[in-house]
């Protein structure tokens, strides 16, 4: 089942449910895919540009937590929260730290990279192996610790 059948089914359980901040967020899913669909690119919506999809929403969901958190608006924090928990459901399962630095140590060894002069060379191909199971902050944190640039 793709995302945007998972979406419809999913959309119809919290309907009658009367899960209302599941289905508020099932809905902004939905809304990104028919924009994407009716964009005019010509694209199809495959995984890999579903798993995009949704993380931009995960995205979005965690400046806003982070945002409310220093502004100290702990209501929507909250439900900003709940948000991120539902949408990351409809991602593979995300990688720990340790586990990003394991997958990033192999990348090293894989392109030879042992110095802060190979950042250019590894945060790439990490970022491209890693896509979908670890967001671009934790990926980034692994790959200067490997190199000892942090």
């Amino acid at each position: 089942m793709n995302l945007k059948e998972r979406i419809n089914e999913d959309l119809k359980a919290s309907m009658k449910s009367g899960d209302k901040l599941r289905l508020e967020t099932v809905r902004s899913i939905r809304a990104l895919i028919l924009e994407f669909e009716k964009s005019g690119t010509g694209a199809e919506l495959n995984q890999e540009e579903e798993i995009k999809i949704v993380n931009s929403a995960v995205k979005k969901r965690k400046d806003s937590i982070e945002q409310y958190r220093n502004a100290g608006r702990e209501d929507l924090y909250n439900k900003e929260e709940a948000e991120l928990n539902i949408l990351l459901e409809y991602l593979p399962r995300q990688l720990s730290a340790d586990e990003v630095f394991g997958e990033v140590s192999k990348i090293a060894l894989e392109i030879n990279a042992k110095n802060k002069e190979d950042f250019p060379k590894l945060m790439p191909a990490a970022v491209k192996v890693l896509k979908g199971r670890a967001d671009g902050k934790t990926v980034k944190t692994a790959v200067e610790k490997y190199l000892g640039i942090i």
